[in-house]
């Protein structure tokens, strides 16, 4: 009896032994799959840690170059601006620029900054009498081509010269000009410290094409003035300021005054630009409106030879 009594109690401190051994196995395996996902988890964060800091310097210093006209930065703006009062009433006016900037290098000290700007509109049309409602009419307006020749280094104060063309292109009745446009452009900045100040200017003239209304005579100025905060954060105005010479006497010139803000961030890896601005017109057509808002989208690429030269 004894000995089948030490034989049964061998065979459950075997046993005992077998569920510790397996016990701490399970436990070795538990803490160490916890401690490498503990270890993924402080890599994951310090590698998104470091992107996001990669980012915010990314930002800063595309704040700048997104300011400046004639950079050395692909980009492709997406602008709405929305018309409203003044001569347009109760209805309202809609514009949608897609302006793609793209930097052409010329040997090592020069580039040909092409800025292409194609006009959508929705304009609104009086409704017969009798009738309740909102008529519009939309389209593309005349396409129009910026090229400016400039310095490829930044400096003290940056400069841009060119021809400006405009094509007859719009498929919007009440937009069309039926005329080819030819003129100079120029644009000019400085940046100190933490600011961009600048202008933009050209003029148009019919050089050829069927006028439909008067002949093509059309300037335009545009003062740009960026502060820039902290974390690409920039309180801006850019009011675009234009004289049609061609028209009668009081109706030549629009002057809006206003302003907003802008914010550069990264939406996964891809760097944008978002604005918000507002513009009250002092001055405007009878036909004109009299406020407008301005919203801006723009994706950025920054050229592997800005970035070369930057670092």
């Amino acid at each position: 009896m004894r000995l089948q009594t030490g034989s049964t109690d061998q065979k459950a401190n075997r046993a005992v032994g077998n569920v510790w051994t397996v016990t701490v196995l399970i436990l070795a395996v538990v803490v160490s799959s916890a401690s490498a996902r503990a270890q993924d988890g402080t890599d994951s964060a310090k590698a998104d840690a470091a992107k996001a800091a990669a980012q915010h310097s990314t930002e800063s210093d595309l704040a700048k170059q997104s300011q400046n006209p004639v950079a050395n930065l692909i980009s492709l703006p997406l602008q709405y601006n929305y018309y409203t009062a003044g001569g347009l009433g109760d209805n309202s006016e809609m514009v949608l620029n897609v302006q793609p900037v793209l930097p052409l290098p010329i040997g090592e000290r020069w580039l040909l900054i092409s800025r292409t700007i194609v006009p959508f509109v929705s304009i609104p049309i009086p409704p017969p009498p009798g009738f309740i409602g909102d008529i519009r009419t939309g389209g593309t307006a005349d396409i129009q081509e910026e090229v400016f020749f400039t310095k490829k280094a930044p400096e003290k104060f940056t400069w841009g010269l060119g021809p400006i063309f405009s094509f007859p292109t719009a498929t919007n009745r009440l937009a069309r000009t039926g005329q080819w446009g030819l003129g100079p452009t120029a644009v000019g900045l400085v940046t100190p410290g933490p600011w961009v100040i600048g202008v933009l200017v050209n003029n148009l003239w019919r050089v050829g094409g069927d006028a439909h209304g008067h002949p093509l005579n059309s300037f335009v100025l545009q003062p740009f003035i960026n502060y820039n905060l902290p974390f690409a954060w920039a309180i801006s105005t850019a009011p675009l300021m234009t004289a049609d010479w061609s028209a009668p006497e009081g109706e030549k010139w629009t002057v809006p005054i206003g302003g907003g803000v802008s914010k550069i961030t990264h939406i996964g890896e891809q760097p944008m630009e978002f604005i918000l601005q507002y513009y009250h017109n002092l001055n405007h057509p009878h036909t004109g409106g009299a406020e407008s808002i301005r919203l801006e989208a723009t994706m950025l690429w920054p050229v592997a030879g800005a970035k070369k030269a930057k670092k």
